[in-house]
């Protein structure tokens, strides 16, 4: 016999569903463009308003004497802010990964068309960046034929390196030879001399 929705029990798919669905949410806002705008709109108005209706929803089924059922509503809840909230402060890490895992081939193929350079610098390009107002932060993928940057990435290191012109706030690694490169706010490669 079909169990009725209306019944009070404790839904155990529920809160894994909706924390999911902020997953997704936010790794979708990842692989946009403007996705430093849409990341603030999300935690700042989609997540609130979220929240709001499942506390409205909890409480309603509260007042209707289905604890179990509620629980599980405010279980959703906290799930949902706790996995977007660790998305988010994670960001820095995932964004390159992901869109370096969906385009690679792309990105690789575009930067080693490039004429090499004769100042010493890496091969490089403008890869994604952030800001506005007067601040942006502009990241750089950078192919290191001697995986030079290896030590710095792997400890996450700020400073000044062989074949970088500026001094960088943060290394990734992509993959073997291939660095996600971030300058400090309102420095870009042509700004620093080698």
């Amino acid at each position: 016999m079909a169990e009725s929705f209306t019944e009070d029990r404790f839904y155990w798919r529920l809160p894994f569903y909706i924390a999911g669905c902020g997953l997704v949410v936010m790794l979708l806002i990842y692989l946009c463009p403007s996705f430093d705008m849409l990341e603030l709109l999300y935690i700042f108005i989609g997540m609130p308003i979220v929240c709001l209706v499942l506390l409205i929803m909890a409480i309603v089924l509260a007042f209707q004497k289905e604890w179990r059922h509620s629980l599980s509503i405010l279980l959703a809840m906290a799930l949902y802010c706790g996995s977007s909230w660790l998305l988010w402060r994670s960001s820095m890490d995932i964004r390159p990964a992901e869109r370096w895992l969906l385009h690679s081939r792309t990105y690789k193929a575009e930067l080693l068309a490039q004429s090499c350079s004769q100042d010493g610098t890496l091969p490089h390009m403008e890869w994604d960046g952030w800001g506005g107002f007067g601040s942006d932060t502009v990241v750089y993928l950078v192919y290191d034929p001697q995986d030079a940057l290896r030590a710095a990435a792997k400890g996450n290191l700020p400073g000044r390196f062989k074949g970088l012109p500026c001094e960088v706030s943060r290394i990734q690694r992509l993959e073997s030879h291939w660095y996600s490169v971030v300058f400090y706010t309102e420095t870009s490669w042509d700004s620093c001399t080698y």
